[in-house]
């Protein structure tokens, strides 16, 4: 469930007008576009876009980029945009970065339905002249590439059905390539890469019934082996992606220097989807509302901006 309150009646043209009125003069009012953005859904965000274009002939996100700085003006930005062109965004940020944040790729790739994440590497593909599978494929080697591009490349099936002795057949291949502690078996890439969401749940719950334990519990839990670190985090996108996004906001609140992009990735993403469930799983998690949290460790305009999105008038 959404977590954000958009305004009841809003006009574009009135948006575009007023942002521009809290960008004029020396200094910027930061509350009054906090005000506008972070109350309009995406819809609305696109069209008070549209119109601000249309009638200043510039583009809204580069003139907040003129006038934020800091985690604040990245959010805003970052909320603005259409969420396919935002999506992509991240994973070229990423892919820029010397050392490439994979869990970053398989978050977007498998927390997204398959019709999302088409959108996503179609505006990849018209921002960056490039195609999504071909850039990862040049920032990555070995075992990591064959794993990513596999899981950037599927069109996965969004529908209900599954077939239940296919789940035996392929829990049963996915424990002999554990059991052997063959993790970079080509079977594995290919069933995590190919099935639908419910086949995999069904797979994952035949494993669970039959071996006693989870799949990512055979796995090795080794930090600096970057592919088991790929690995896990593509079951647990698939797995339980609500479950797993609340664990990213717990580890990023607990390091914002080095995880702040993280915490401000999940609440802007996930606001107008499942963030309200996100939320609840954390407090079951930690014992304290994400409200409170990110009151407690952010600040000034990031924080008002945040706490917008997570509700708070």
């Amino acid at each position: 469930m959404t977590t954000l309150i958009a305004a009841n009646d809003s006009s574009p043209i009135e948006d575009a007008e007023n942002i521009k009125n809290a960008c004029k003069g020396f200094g910027t009012d930061e509350a009054a576009l906090i005000s506008i953005l972070a109350h309009r859904n995406v819809t609305e965000r696109k069209l008070v876009r549209m119109a601000y274009e249309e009638i200043y002939h510039e583009d809204l996100i580069q003139q907040l980029k003129s006038e934020l700085s800091g985690s604040f003006q990245r959010g805003m930005c970052k909320w603005t945009m259409d969420p396919a062109e935002r999506d992509a965004a991240f994973i070229k940020e990423t892919l820029k970065k010397e050392t490439v944040d994979y869990k970053v790729i398989i978050e977007i790739a498998c927390t997204r339905t398959s019709e999302e994440f088409l959108a996503v590497k179609r505006s990849y593909q018209l921002l960056y002249k490039h195609s999504l599978e071909e850039d990862v494929a040049s920032k990555t080697i070995g075992d990591i590439r064959r794993l990513l591009v596999a899981v950037v490349s599927t069109y996965r099936y969004e529908g209900e059905e599954f077939d239940e002795s296919l789940a035996n057949l392929e829990a049963n291949i996915l424990h002999q390539a554990i059991e052997k502690k063959v993790f970079c078996d080509d079977e594995i890439i290919r069933i995590l890469s190919t099935r639908s969401k419910k086949q995999l749940f069904a797979t994952f719950s035949t494993f669970r019934n039959t071996y006693g334990t989870t799949i990512t519990k055979g796995l090795s839990s080794d930090s600096s082996d970057e592919y088991m670190v790929t690995l896990r985090t593509t079951i647990r996108c698939i797995k339980n992606p609500k479950r797993y996004l609340a664990k990213v906001i717990c580890y990023a609140l607990n390091d914002l220097v080095a995880e702040e992009h993280a915490l401000s990735r999940v609440i802007i993403t996930r606001a107008e989807k499942d963030l309200n469930e996100i939320s609840d799983l954390y407090f079951k998690r930690n014992g304290v509302t994400l409200q409170n949290s990110v009151a407690e460790k952010t600040s000034g305009n990031y924080k008002t901006f945040l706490l917008a999105l997570l509700g708070k008038n």
